[in-house]
């Protein structure tokens, strides 16, 4: 386990480095220069000669890309060209939104997912089953901000009677911030949970028809233990590997969610420093992203061998 953690570690590395270098160039290589962008459409020559000046876009890219990497390798992601905040504190203050936001809708789509897909496999092609399908493909057939919007058009009246307002939700510690978060974690999940429950069944009912099942109920076992602990616990390996995909990438793509329930995450700053070309901020949040992406395949590997001793490496 320990060699495997190490070359993962040296893979998360490569990636990092290869990732930094294809957006800083496609940042620096765009046709909107940077201090157009920031300068103004009336901006004058002068001006723009000044702005490139003081954000260092004035030497030649290759210098500009060393000073880049080692700013990297100390852990600094450089300050924004809009408000020269560092980078680092301003992902820092949305990032607990979008962390939150993740981890809740994580738990009730895997949840609901498994339980939904487990379900239908010991019932295959009965009711249930097929009832089960259509909602599947209705779930997987619709828009992130068309059920998020529905959500909001659905229980307009029924949060602020609940108690449960779905708008300009702060950070973690403020007032009513958790209440505030159950509409967007719905929205978030009813997409994946459909996704999951058909992963689900389809792989419960590979693994029910493997030989060590019918030995297992040849033996006499209740059928509830052979399907739940024995038959559930094998069809988990491919769950698990699209779960820490499915978590790693979220966190870069909750841009619709957080807009339309007026989040202040990650996927808002990433959504504001696009539209006034912030260059450092675009890439913090970027390497961010991949960070976790990467932390997700370390821990699908890691649960793989938990679930699996026959891919624990030697």
């Amino acid at each position: 386990m320990a060699a495997l953690l190490v070359r993962r570690l040296l893979h998360a590395v490569l990636v990092l480095w290869l990732v930094s270098t294809l957006v800083f160039a496609f940042l620096h290589l765009s046709p909107a220069p940077v201090e157009r962008v920031i300068g103004g459409p009336r901006a004058g020559a002068e001006t723009l000669a000044l702005i490139r000046a003081n954000l260092g876009l004035d030497r030649p890219l290759p210098v500009q890309y060393a000073e880049f990497l080692l700013r990297l390798a100390r852990g600094d992601l450089g300050d924004s060209y809009v408000n020269g905040g560092a980078v680092a504190g301003l992902i820092a203050d949305r990032l607990p939104t979008t962390l939150v936001l993740v981890a809740g809708a994580a738990v009730l789509w895997l949840a609901g997912g498994v339980a939904a897909g487990a379900l239908t496999a010991t019932r295959a092609r009965g009711l249930w089953d097929r009832a089960t399908t259509v909602l599947v493909l209705l779930g997987m057939s619709m828009p992130a901000f068309v059920m998020a919007l529905a959500l909001l058009l659905l229980l307009s009246s029924w949060p602020a009677q609940a108690g449960l307002p779905h708008f300009e939700a702060g950070p973690p510690m403020q007032e009513h911030f958790w209440r505030r978060m159950v509409l967007p974690w719905i929205s978030l999940a009813l997409l994946l949970t459909a996704a999951y429950a058909r992963l689900t069944r389809g792989s419960m009912l590979d693994v029910l028809e493997e030989d060590y099942i019918r030995t297992a109920r040849s033996k006499g076992l209740p059928e509830r233990r052979v399907v739940y602990r024995h038959g559930l616990r094998a069809a988990m390996a491919p769950v698990l590997t699209q779960f820490g995909v499915d978590v790693g990438m979220l966190m870069g793509s909750t841009i619709v969610t957080e807009k339309v329930f007026g989040l202040q995450g990650v996927g808002q700053l990433v959504h504001q420093s696009i539209a006034v070309g912030d260059s450092p901020v675009i890439i913090g949040v970027t390497l961010t992203v991949t960070l976790f992406v990467i932390a997700a395949n370390l821990a699908v590997d890691l649960g793989y061998a938990l679930l699996d001793p026959r891919v624990r490496p030697a």
